[in-house]
């Protein structure tokens, strides 16, 4: 396996509400000082309830007198929250981070752990989508990557192979016709409605398009938007919605969790979803059986591109700079990616965790045909960019989807903000 891997008005109430930890400008916020204080937008989830407490135990065999607060935020005000907390000196000792830009353009305000992990850099994979500048700012807790999952049923349904899925985009697109004649599903299930769908849609097609020289020099940093393959990406993404693959209305459908639901209702055959604790096998498991989920290699567009598992660390947890206690929290990380921990969070929630000695290959076929595409997986496109360009993305994706922008446009918009960050 390969170890890359907003309301200012209300947020004093928010902060109120929720509670702080103790990280601020050389002074505690006003926690206790045998209290740490955790931001997540996991800790909440009936799932996560085992290895949340599984971590509290690792902790609190080392440091009995010290209280571990979890505080769970919703995930879409999550990143506003917490940036304006961080800038107010306000923010938790410890912090949740998906993995790439929304972590590496705040590295400035954490406080580096490569003297504290240094004993779990070999158990862990996934530490290249936490790390800015050879900096490890986070540890690993899961391996996320965006596997296109497809519904076994409805292409029975359909009169088509459910054991030979369409390895190329001329076929998909035959095959998606075939769906829309014979059943009543789309042939995508797409949520866009904050702007990820994009997200999945590149990392998710995108090793089909791009040559491994483009995918390579594309994680390096050495993007080239004028490039005929990157263009070829995007205009993907709008003929798929000129051609009424996707489900209605995907510019107003969550991705969490209304894109997902469509797929788990069997409303749509296909949907490039995640690989784990949610969003996943396992949850698409439970609502169309084990049986009926397949996962298929993205359909190769270009001659000499070479299909791939996208995939990277996926959260990660990270401490603050200010923290009062660096150590106490640092070691609270750890804790956090213990293998104890670790092996709880996949039990529970079926997360391909970043423990390398837990076995994550009990899952049922889906699980089975995800795993070994790991070792030979590659980062997943989208997670080399900045929080700004992908926010961007995400705009000029509904831009696209509704017509009112030119892929041109949005290539150049989309190369002056990779540029500027």
């Amino acid at each position: 396996m390969k170890q890359r891997t907003l309301w200012s008005a209300v947020l004093v109430g928010a902060l109120a509400l929720t509670g702080c930890g103790s990280a601020g400008s050389g002074s505690s916020s006003g926690s206790p000082d045998d209290t740490l204080v955790v931001w997540d937008w996991k800790s909440a989830d009936e799932a996560s309830a085992a290895y949340v407490e599984a971590a509290k135990a690792d902790f609190a065999e080392r440091h009995p007198d010290v209280t571990v607060e979890f505080v769970a935020q919703p995930f879409d005000q999550y990143y506003t929250l917490l940036g304006t907390a961080m800038r107010t000196g306000e923010g938790p000792d410890v912090m949740l981070f998906n993995g790439g830009g929304q972590i590496r353009d705040r590295a400035d305000s954490l406080l580096p752990l490569d003297a504290y992990v240094a004993e779990d850099r070999q158990r862990l994979a996934g530490w290249e989508a936490f790390t800015e500048e050879d900096t490890v700012y986070a540890a690993p807790v899961t391996l996320q990557g965006h596997p296109i999952y497809y519904n076994r049923a409805l292409y029975e349904e359909a009169g088509l192979d459910p054991e030979d899925p369409a390895t190329t985009w001329e076929d998909f697109l035959d095959d998606c016709g075939t769906i829309a004649e014979e059943t009543d599903a789309s042939c995508l299930a797409l949520g866009n409605k904050e702007g990820y769908g994009i997200q999945f849609f590149l990392s998710g097609l995108g090793s089909a398009v791009l040559t491994p020289r483009e995918y390579d020099d594309w994680i390096a940093g050495n993007r080239d938007w004028t490039s005929p393959h990157v263009r070829r990406v995007f205009e993907l993404w709008q003929e798929a919605g000129e051609a009424g693959l996707n489900n209605d209305g995907a510019n107003s459908t969550a991705l969490f969790n209304d894109s997902l639901g469509l797929f788990e209702a069997g409303e749509a055959a296909h949907i490039v979803g995640l690989m784990s604790d949610v969003g996943h096998w396992k949850d698409f498991g439970e609502f169309l059986g084990d049986e009926n989920v397949g996962v298929m290699p993205a359909p190769l567009v270009t001659a000499d591109a070479s299909p791939s598992l996208p995939y990277d660390g996926g959260i990660g947890y990270a401490v603050a700079k200010g923290t009062a206690h660096p150590d106490l929290a640092a070691d609270l990380v750890r804790s956090l990616t213990s293998t104890e921990a670790l092996s709880a969070f996949h039990a529970d929630a079926g997360a391909i965790v970043s423990d390398t000695t837990v076995d994550v290959s009990g899952g049922g076929p889906a699980l089975a045909a995800i795993v070994p595409e790991i070792e030979n997986g590659e980062p997943a496109l989208h997670v080399a960019l900045s929080s700004e360009t992908l926010e961007l993305m995400g705009r000029l994706s509904q831009q696209l989807l509704s017509g009112s922008v030119s892929v041109d446009d949005a290539l150049r918009q989309l190369a002056d903000s990779d540029q500027a960050s």
